[in-house]
């Protein structure tokens, strides 16, 4: 049977959470905005419920969190909402990096299309951004700092905490794409400083469809956020439209089982990890990006194509060479690009990514297939 190797595009959803989804759609199925009858009512208990269990994640309190369609809207709000504030202060600079998801990149080149100006940050090849650069880069008409946290092709782990303190004594507002660390890599990510953190279910064995969006006031003041499509006053009138409560319960209990089980998830992943790079390395493999998380592996071995290695591998592990959202595009990897690798070593890079649900890697049979390409 082929071992899924793909869980930095998406995630079974946990049968436990799966049950629950299942019980909020055809036992429990009110409309959390209906509120004359125990049907409505008990729909909203569940959305504040799930709502206290994604905002303990990161330790923020339950009303700085709004439910999402997932990290791309939610990265969209966060960026988008502070056009007008930009336009009625003059702060109108956004720094960024060159290695962050589309779902960053659009949202900000589009502001860029209306008049802003954008600092796009490099990466080593480490796939790591320079803290002095990016400090340098501040400047008193800085409106957004927007960094991920762990990206998602190479799984390099930015230094979040070191940006919050170049950050302590500015007030640019700072967002966080978490899509592949919420609930799994999430120490950094309860630091004060960060305004707004994004989550996507679907990365953290929940449904797709849903995600959230935490917004950190700062004392008592919320940050100027305004909504970027309107039709209703849900979600503090910034996400407007009906909850999608048995989505939101299933992310809620997704958060709730991986705050339990964060370190155990990634001792198991981080020891997995660890005995497929002393095999890959045997076969020569170049590693791409340092300081990666531990359920993801980024490498290239000279002289194999991952077009290739992808389908001598079909029968064994279901696996990439980049991002889900741009994989019919077969363009180069704008990370890779960034990180200054070769153009060869960008077109054999391949990308496996696993789960604590993952108890053993087919490593022979992995090798054994990467052989039979050199």
């Amino acid at each position: 049977m082929t071992t899924y190797l793909d869980y930095n595009a998406t995630t079974p959803v946990l049968p436990e959470v799966a049950d629950l989804v299942y019980k909020m759609m055809v036992s429990e199925f009110g409309n959390a905005g209906s509120r004359t009858h125990e049907f409505g009512l008990s729909a909203k208990r569940a959305v504040e419920k799930a709502r206290e269990q994604v905002a303990h994640v990161v330790s923020a309190v339950k009303t700085e969190v709004i439910f999402t369609s997932g990290a791309t809207e939610s990265n969209n709000i966060a960026i988008l909402g502070l056009r007008e504030h930009a336009v009625a202060t003059g702060k109108k600079h956004i720094i960024t990096t060159k290695i962050e998801h589309k779902a960053v990149l659009e949202p900000v080149q589009f502001l860029e299309s209306q008049g802003f100006d954008v600092t796009y940050l490099n990466v080593g090849s480490n796939g790591l951004i320079d803290l002095e650069e990016f400090k340098s880069q501040l400047r008193d008409d800085t409106l957004l700092v927007s960094i991920m946290h762990v990206n998602n092709e190479t799984g390099a782990i930015q230094p979040i905490s070191d940006v919050c303190a170049a950050l302590a004594s500015h007030d640019a507002y700072f967002h966080v794409d978490a899509a592949q660390s919420f609930g799994k890599y999430s120490i950094d990510l309860k630091n004060p400083r960060i305004d707004f953190i994004s989550a996507s279910g679907h990365k953290l064995y929940a449904p797709k469809g849903i995600g959230s969006l935490v917004i950190r006031r700062r004392g008592f003041i919320k940050p100027p956020l305004m909504p970027i499509f309107f039709g209703g006053g849900q979600e503090k009138g910034l996400r407007p439209g009906t909850l999608a409560v048995p989505l939101i319960a299933g992310f809620g209990y997704a958060c709730e089982l991986a705050s339990k089980n964060s370190q155990e998830w990634c001792e198991h992943a981080a020891a997995l990890k660890q005995n497929l790079v002393v095999a890959l390395q045997i076969l020569g493999a170049q590693i791409n990006g340092e300081n990666t998380s531990p359920f993801v592996l980024n490498f290239s071995i000279p002289g194999v194509n991952s077009e290739a290695a992808i389908v001598m591998l079909k029968s064994i592990v279901a696996i990439s060479n980049g991002s889900a959202c741009t994989s019919s595009s077969y363009t180069p990897s704008h990370v890779l690009s960034a990180m200054g690798l070769s153009p060869e070593r960008i077109a054999g890079a391949m990308r496996m990514s696993w789960s604590h649900q993952t108890k053993t890697l087919p490593i022979d049979e992995i090798c054994n297939a990467l052989k039979a390409l050199l």
